[in-house]
């Protein structure tokens, strides 16, 4: 139980990927008072987390109400994965993982950047909502339940307290060091990626 439950923390660390975040945080709130990076910080971060508990409840009833199967969530899910993780290794950016050009424009113009772009798509973005229902499909009792959701919260903890700690992090690591740990998860995600649609096409076959 506890490998599964470690193994499910690292999924989601790695599909939403803090250490990224803590550069494009940096530039959304620079010139800003502390007290104001730190307000938008918790916020950003309390409404993913309402976020993935929406999600995680209403997952399994919207797969159900759409007529799609599990096997067929996998397959779908793996796809979008491994095109995010490409980005990540190519360290390319695109809707899935990051803001558009036209997004940015919009965001710099704005005083509150909790809601957008941060808590969506930054850090609730399409790939760690498919990951979310991934994982919860398969649960087999409220329990297991829980403890998904409950890892889930806590990556999301973890990156609250990267966001916080922006500015100490970034005069470690830098821009470079932190497309290097981007580029390396991203590897880690593409092969899961392919293991969820080899999955879902196994279960589909058999």
């Amino acid at each position: 139980m506890t490998e599964q439950l470690i193994k499910t923390f690292i999924i989601f660390f790695v599909v939403i990927e803090p250490v990224s975040l803590v550069p494009m945080f940096g530039a959304l709130t620079r010139g800003g008072e502390p007290g104001y990076r730190r307000r938008m910080a918790l916020k950003s971060v309390a409404i993913s987390a309402g976020i993935f508990i929406v999600f995680a409840v209403a997952g399994d009833w919207l797969l159900r109400l759409l007529g799609i199967s599990v096997s067929a969530f996998k397959i779908a899910g793996g796809m979008l994965l491994f095109l995010l993780s490409v980005d990540m290794v190519l360290a390319r950016e695109s809707g899935l993982r990051s803001t558009t050009v036209r997004e940015q424009e919009e965001a710099r113009y704005r005083d509150d950047i909790s809601v957008f772009p941060m808590a969506f798509p930054l850090i609730t973005g399409p790939g760690a909502l498919a990951t979310l229902l991934l994982l919860t499909a398969e649960t087999t009792g409220y329990l297991e339940f829980g403890l998904v959701l409950a890892m889930g919260l806590l990556a999301l903890l973890v990156t609250l307290v990267f966001l916080l700690l922006t500015q100490p992090l970034m005069r470690v690591m830098g821009v470079t060091g932190g497309t290097v740990i981007s580029r390396l998860l991203g590897v880690v995600l593409s092969a899961l990626a392919v293991q969820y649609v080899v999955d879902g096409f196994t279960e589909v076959l058999v």
